[in-house]
């Protein structure tokens, strides 16, 4: 018996629809134009992005600027909203260090690397805004094979900058210019 295409038995919703088309998207700049470009232009939409979360959450909390405090929660809480599993292993005044159990891409996010410029911009944009510098290394991430990720943001401007780390600043902020 046939059946109609609205009975059939599929895995198949917005969600999963919208997380392989980025899977295809992020997959097909990796193979034209190298992991690193690809990586590149991801960082640009996740620099969009975290300018648009961060701007959500200082609405949403009544404020201008967050505290280190708030911006480690903002992260781990953004992660969860959208089916991430991140959480706090420790801050510091130098440092906020986060793991995470669970992608918000899923599985999808398998050997997808560049997907990963999404946390790190985010994070850091969040972290920069707000506290004026952030420095983020992925140390370890799903799409890479690890059983999960460790994402550390440096929040202090040191000389020892490794190669594996991206550096944010603050965003032009017009209360900070002396116009005088």
């Amino acid at each position: 018996m046939t059946q109609k295409a609205e009975e059939a038995d599929l895995d198949l919703d917005r969600d999963l629809f919208l997380r392989q088309l980025v899977r295809d998207l992020s997959g097909t700049l990796e193979s034209v134009v190298g992991l690193d470009l690809a990586e590149g232009y991801i960082s640009a939409v996740g620099s969009n992005v975290g300018h648009w979360i961060d701007r959500s959450y200082k609405d949403a909390l009544e404020t201008d600027r967050l505290t280190a405090t708030q911006v480690a929660e903002v992260c781990v809480d953004l992660k969860r909203r959208i089916g991430g599993d991140f959480y706090l292993i420790s801050a510091t005044q130098e440092e906020l260090v986060f793991g995470n159990r669970r992608c918000p891409f899923g599985a999808a996010v398998m050997d997808r690397p560049s997907l990963c410029m999404m946390t790190s911009n985010v994070f850091g944009r969040i972290s920069a805004d707000n506290l004026g510098y952030a420095r983020v290394e992925l140390e370890e991430t799903i799409a890479r094979g690890d059983p999960g990720c460790r994402v550390v943001v440096r929040l202090e401007k040191t000389p020892d900058t490794k190669a594996t780390e991206r550096e944010y600043f603050r965003a032009y902020d017009p209360e900070l210019v002396d116009t005088n």
